[in-house]
């Protein structure tokens, strides 16, 4: 049974360009405000005030017929719709406390509102009514009004939010027919030219168009008109948009008194993790990526992501982590008046596979690689997610097509071993002068980005061949090298093309470097 909680915002860009005004703000907000916006034959209305529409201001209205109507009172400034969707987003984020399935509003829903998920969620809050009057008394502090319906459909709770006689509006499942039937066309979120045309014919309620035959409709109408119905009346799925994925599970814990210190925070996030530590048992599964959402008394909030390298189910590791991404904040926790709730998120997870060690030594294997798991998931987090990068082998004799980039560490490199490799390739071999003996001997001498180096040794060469199922035509043998010069580095040569053979002016390159 699917809940889905409207929210709308009644004088949403109004509210929203009243609260960014600055203490001496040049708005008064007790005399006639609107917000304009350009349209064919000039600026029109797009939002209004309460003192606006006292005097017979509405939306759609001519800036010039409202000059005149509410003479030198009337204050107006242009619609900032990218500031306006910019804070919804972010209000929305905020409303991910009560559910992480939000989706803001866009064009075709008035852009002054949200819709939330709760389905299953309901009870976390002591109810659905209890929900809803939590939602609107937070909203009344941030200086919002608030108009909340639930409905088993997304388009039952718009109208319901919208046209329903209370500001709080719970319907049962399964009665949206009835509910509906009362309820002006416009209620269905139709475009303009759809809504007037029925208002042309005399349908003013939703009631006449559900009893009415279907047939005429699709043949005279686009199929918004009967989408909309079937999608009100559950029909048809509407699909939400929603601000972030939805977890593949999740928890969130609210306090009565706010939290301030990282200590309290990383012990919350402790806590909830444990209570998922028995749904990733039943399902076999561990954490690949989480998120962990501070939600702050004065309705900020900051969403943490953290990747690891391999599926855990590890509390105190993944604790550790979540303590590194906290210290790496550049401006700290910025607590300012606490948070009254935090969530924790998991965003992604993976089969856990058990593992088999050494008969000879059972854990040594494992140790090491939970070792170099748990280094890897440090780094990320003190350098950042972009910084460490993960590579695994790949079956090709050329060195640079030998590995590629994959989203988690490489567990085995032993078929790789069998050739020495340098810890550091270039990404793009670098042309050197090279002084040899003989055309075809190893390098005695080489002069790289400028500087001389005397080779003391060499070792090789290893001659790799070019793949002919996907090289060119042109594509040249190469002799590679291991050289050490006289001040102890080693670096990795190659000789592209065999001398007489390919070529008779063949081109050295720098490719690697030893430790």
């Amino acid at each position: 049974m699917r809940r889905i909680v409207s929210v709308w915002l009644p004088r949403w860009p109004i509210l929203r360009f009243l609260a960014a005004q600055t203490p001496s703000g040049d708005i008064a907000p007790d005399r006639p405000f609107v917000l304009t916006l350009d349209a064919s034959g000039g600026p029109r209305i797009a939002a209004t005030n309460p003192s606006a529409e006292k005097i017979g201001l509405f939306a759609g209205q001519g800036l010039s017929d409202a000059r005149a109507k509410a003479g030198g009172l009337l204050q107006a400034r242009p619609l900032e719709a990218d500031k306006d969707a910019r804070a919804l987003r972010h209000l929305a984020l905020w409303a991910t406390r009560y559910t992480p399935s939000v989706a803001p509003w866009g064009l075709e829903n008035g852009s002054d509102g949200f819709f939330l998920d709760i389905t299953g969620a309901s009870h976390l809050f002591g109810g659905e009514e209890a929900l809803l009057k939590d939602i609107v008394k937070r909203l009344r502090k941030f200086g919002l009004t608030a108009r909340c319906a639930i409905a088993g459909t997304p388009g039952a709770a718009w109208a319901l939010s919208h046209q329903a006689s209370a500001s709080l509006f719970i319907l049962p499942d399964g009665h949206e027919k009835n509910a509906l039937k009362p309820l002006p066309i416009k209620a269905l979120r139709l475009g303009s030219e759809t809504h007037e045309a029925l208002h042309r014919l005399g349908f003013k309620r939703i009631g006449m168009l559900i009893d009415a035959p279907r047939a005429p409709f699709a043949a005279r109408f686009e199929k918004e008109l009967l989408t909309r119905l079937d999608q009100a009346l559950g029909a048809r799925p509407e699909a939400l948009h929603y601000i972030t994925p939805p977890p593949v599970y999740d928890a969130r814990r609210s306090f009565l008194d706010p939290i301030f210190t990282q200590e309290i925070v990383v012990a919350a996030a402790h806590k909830l993790m444990e209570s998922l530590i028995p749904a990733l048992e039943r399902d076999g599964v561990g954490i690949r990526s989480l998120r962990l959402g501070l939600y702050r008394v004065d309705g900020d909030m900051r969403q943490l992501d953290l990747g690891l390298a391999a599926p855990t189910r590890d509390p105190a590791h993944v604790m550790r982590l979540i303590t590194l991404k906290l210290d790496g904040l550049t401006r700290g926790l910025e607590a300012g008046f606490g948070f009254d709730c935090v969530s924790l998120s998991i965003t992604s997870a993976e089969i856990l596979q058990s593992e088999q060690g050494d008969l000879a030594s059972p854990s040594d294997n494992q140790e090491d690689t939970k070792a170099q798991t748990r280094l890897l998931d440090a780094l990320r987090q003190r350098l950042g997610a972009d910084s460490v990068r993960h590579i695994k082998p790949v079956e090709s004799h050329i060195p640079e097509r030998a590995e590629i980039k994959a989203d988690r560490a490489a567990t085995s490199w032993a078929h790789d071993m069998e050739r020495a490799r340098p810890p550091l390739l270039l990404s793009q071999a670098e042309p050197a002068d090279v002084t040899a003996l003989i055309p075809d001997g190893p390098p005695r001498r080489f002069r790289w980005r400028g500087k001389l180096h005397d080779v003391a040794a060499a070792l090789g060469p290893e001659r790799i061949a070019p793949e002919w199922w996907r090289s060119s035509a042109f594509a040249l043998t190469r002799d590679y090298y291991c050289v050490e010069n006289t001040a102890g580095q080693r670096f990795w040569l190659y000789r592209d093309g065999l001398y007489a053979r390919e070529s008779t002016t063949p081109r050295w390159f720098v490719h690697g470097f030893f430790a």
